[in-house]
């Protein structure tokens, strides 16, 4: 496998800086990976995950998004609309370089960016997301009280997030409550890969079952280490509640699918 630089521009006239991986050979397909919140291309995730694609002949772009890394741009001037904006950038740049992406992957907000990006990239054949929230605000909840206050009363606050500080303001926050991720997970007509750990400190496994049961027609959730989803019981298996007010909430509902063959 081979690595190289992709640099292309982003929507709002920054620079934006990537970095793609090359699987020996031709690639059979091409991915763009979104990085977590605040973190960067070149994180630990980022890079594994990127990679091990890579070994199985995905090519992978991963980029900064505007105001990280080697990109341009203030992180205090951008959004999650932004991000989302600098996915469907990244992917027209890899169209015009002959590498067409059919495949996102997005880690935690990340993994909310491609879920809301794939309704506008028409080439998009599937979807992965890592650790993602089921809600954009979700994020917020790692800010603390008083910043978050701050934020409000004076329109911005320096954060401290994974130990780093960072300007946040509040058109970032403002913004994270204008996107319904629900109605965008329940429009993906695509195949959609949900990965999470239950042991996620950070964004809780119910974000997981939340965005399985926001789907159209969920078909089956499995968890490491368990034979089967404990939403299931043989025979007569729960998955989630299909009610208009209350989308996408996991199981305890009434809708339930007949089924006594054995996964």
């Amino acid at each position: 496998m081979t690595a190289q630089s992709f640099e292309f521009d982003g929507p709002r006239g920054y620079r934006l800086a990537g970095r793609l991986e090359l699987p020996d050979g031709d690639a059979q397909s091409w991915a763009i990976l979104a990085h977590c919140f605040t973190c960067g291309k070149d994180s630990l995730a980022a890079s594994r995950v990127a990679r091990a694609l890579a070994a199985h002949g995905i090519g992978v772009l991963r980029f900064d998004f505007a105001g990280l890394g080697n990109s341009g741009g203030s992180f205090a001037d951008t959004t999650f609309a932004a991000d989302v904006d600098d996915l469907v950038a990244a992917g027209n740049a890899m169209t015009r370089d002959g590498k067409s992406p059919s495949i996102l992957v997005g880690h935690s907000l990340g993994g909310a960016a491609v879920l809301m990006a794939a309704g506008e990239m028409p080439g998009i054949r599937a979807v992965a997301t890592l650790g993602a929230p089921f809600d954009t605000s979700h994020v917020l909840h790692q800010f603390d009280p008083r910043s978050l206050q701050t934020i409000e009363t004076r329109g911005e606050a320096e954060v401290l997030l994974a130990g780093r500080p960072f300007v946040v303001r509040k058109s970032f926050v403002d913004d994270l409550a204008r996107h319904n991720l629900a109605f965008r997970i329940a429009q993906l007509r695509i195949p959609l890969l949900v990965l999470h750990s239950p042991l996620d400190a950070t964004v809780g496994i119910e974000n997981a079952a939340r965005i399985f049961c926001g789907r159209e027609a969920p078909q089956e959730l499995h968890f490491p280490g368990q034979r089967r989803s404990p939403a299931y019981a043989p025979g007569r298996r729960r998955l989630c509640r299909r009610d208009d007010s209350d989308l996408g909430q996991p199981v305890s509902g009434s809708r339930t699918v007949n089924d006594s063959s054995s996964a």
